[in-house]
């Protein structure tokens, strides 16, 4: 728990934050002169330092370089201790754990950084061992090239001394790596330090290039952050440099981690532009919960049809000339990198409408392989009388093989082009003697497809078996005997009423809960107030508050352990309220 740093946004394990000193600290940030250090133990012991409002001070410590054997870690452990102000303990990726700092500093960074594995496997070890809400410094390591991934990993404080020593060295920074400045025609910044003739930069100049250079790229990855972009913006950075790549698949293996602090959805769109866009863990959770969540109503035959530009599917001019030739005889699934498979009851739901891909015309090897695996366990879920593949002539690299894998056969129906006359005209000709399914059946199935992808298996059929939808698609207002629900469009999920939320605590769908205290929430709940919560909770979604003196449904602004340890911040955005 801690008192003097607050999360404020998210970005996966990506934070805006505040260290609240007299002067306060937007992070992630450079510690400049905000930090003072209360000494290492090594040569003599310490008296416990008075607390300074205005900086972080780094407890008394002995650190250790990396590589040290955990036998010797263990044996010269120091037990930080607390003072009145904001302080930081020293630790490294074996000993940490929790010691009510505000702070945390990882005194091994050095032997982490330019090494993937051990980077990601030290960081995580180290963020599952301190209080969600604490702030991680990593010092010496911070350099234009790699700040950003450190900020995608969680690390909110750095310093600015490795950039400054590479500048005393005669090496410039750049975003891209390092270039010696003996080599450099010209010089290609516009900061302060930069606007001079190159013949007459020096190297207490390069030093201060450096330190601005890195300032500047916090700020870029600070904006991402609050845009929720960082990812984007990192898939092309890490190219510079071999083990910032590395690193950055390597994270993408942590799922785990990654999942726990990843939105169910974001306001802003995914932009899938290289081979690691299909790792995303948004990408990943659509395939799982389509894969191992949703199960189509319809008996009605499968279609197969290619994605659009346009999202979501149904307001494209291609899916409009599907839709003529289909007219509901069948149950239309699209295809698409980097999503996977797409049903029609799911076009809506994030991140089905929220990407933009790079299109070629050519699949890579990678997606062949993911969008195959994803068509695969859909099929091997949902069984159709018959599969109809309206696709064009690239995706039947990926169709075949599924073909094979499964021993069944598709039927296809494209001649040139999926939007030809005669492509359509052999697409409605497939369908004949199909029978229609009703708007009311549509929108039904669509209402519980979505609460099995947001709730949980089968919950569609535990929340809403006996219902009735009111008002026009993608905007539909779902009814028992009171209103349980709404649709939002925007996002392509349900937010519950308090009867729903009432229906939802009394079904077998998991309930995601929120315990708070003797209080009634109005508007927010704060983390101080919050006794317990699922540890399931991700950002943005469903949850019932519940409390002595009140019942609530809202939406989650933090994930489920956060909302435990944390001590400032808002926790739930609630909707609805009733006093008990």
């Amino acid at each position: 728990m801690t008192d003097h740093f607050e999360i404020h946004e998210r970005d996966g394990p990506a934070r805006i934050g505040e260290l609240r000193l007299a002067e306060p600290l937007t992070t992630p940030a450079l510690v400049g002169d905000s930090i003072t250090d209360a000494g290492s133990l090594w040569p003599e012991a310490r008296e416990p330092p008075a607390g300074d409002p205005d900086a972080l001070t780094v407890l008394p410590h002995r650190a250790l370089p990396a590589g040290t054997p955990d036998e010797v870690e263990d044996a010269f452990a120091v037990s930080p201790p607390a003072i009145d102000g904001p302080s930081a303990a020293v630790i490294s990726s074996g000993t940490a754990t929790e010691y009510g700092s505000d702070a945390y500093v990882l005194s091994n960074s050095q032997g982490l950084v330019g090494h993937g594995r051990a980077f990601v496997e030290g960081i995580v070890d180290v963020k599952d061992a301190i209080p969600g809400d604490a702030a991680l410094y990593l010092p010496g390591v911070a350099t234009p090239a790699n700040v950003a991934l450190l900020a995608y990993a969680g690390v909110d404080l750095f310093d600015a001394d490795r950039a400054v020593v590479k500048g005393t060295q005669g090496k410039y920074l750049t975003s891209d790596g390092e270039h010696f400045l003996a080599g450099l025609d010209e010089l290609p910044c516009a900061c302060p330090a930069c606007q001079q003739n190159v013949e007459e930069f020096d190297r207490e100049d390069c030093a201060a290039h450096n330190e601005n250079a890195l300032a500047a790229q916090l700020r870029i990855a600070r904006e991402r952050i609050r845009r929720g972009r960082l990812r984007d913006y990192l898939e092309g950075q890490v190219r510079h440099e071999a083990w910032l790549t590395a690193a950055l698949r390597r994270f993408d293996q942590q799922y785990s981690y990654l999942e726990a602090h990843a939105p169910v959805f974001r306001r802003n769109e995914l932009l899938a532009a290289s081979e690691e866009s299909l790792r995303r863990v948004e990408i990943q959770r659509f395939a799982e919960r389509v894969t191992t969540r949703y199960r189509s109503r319809f008996s009605n035959p499968l279609v197969l049809v290619p994605c659009s530009a346009t999202k979501p599917y149904s307001e494209s001019q291609s899916h409009g000339q599907f839709h003529d030739a289909i007219q509901f005889r069948a149950h239309t699934v699209s295809m698409t990198s980097p999503i996977g498979v797409v049903p029609q009851e799911l076009e809506c739901t994030y991140p089905a409408q929220h990407y933009d891909s790079v299109v070629t015309g050519e699949w890579t090897a990678g997606e062949v392989e993911f969008v195959a695996n994803v068509l695969e366990a859909y099929l091997a879920r949902n069984q159709y009388s018959r599969v109809i593949a309206h696709v064009p002539d690239d995706y039947r690299q990926i169709t075949e093989r599924v073909e094979d894998s499964l021993d069944i056969d598709f039927e296809y129906t494209v001649e040139n082009h999926p939007t030809t006359g005669d492509s359509l005209s052999n697409l409605a000709g497939a369908l004949e003697g199909e029978l229609k399914y009703s708007k009311r059946e549509r929108e039904h199935n669509t209402v519980r497809a979505i609460a099995d992808y947001q709730f949980g298996p089968a919950a569609g059929d535990d929340l809403f078996e006996d219902i009735s939808t009111k008002g026009r698609y993608p905007k539909l207002r779902v009814h028992g005997d009171d209103h349980l629900a709404t649709m939002v469009p925007q996002y392509g999920t349900l937010a519950l009423t308090l009867a729903g939320a009432h229906r939802w605590v009394a079904s077998d769908a998991p309930t995601k809960t929120v315990e708070i205290d003797e209080f009634v929430p109005h508007g927010s709940v704060l983390a101080p107030g919050i006794v317990d919560a699922s540890e399931e909770i991700r950002v943005g979604d469903e949850v019932v508050v519940r409390g002595p003196k009140a019942f609530a449904v809202g939406r989650a602004t933090t994930h489920g352990r956060a909302m435990v340890e944390s001590s400032r911040g808002m926790a739930v955005d609630v909707r609805h309220v009733e006093e008990r």
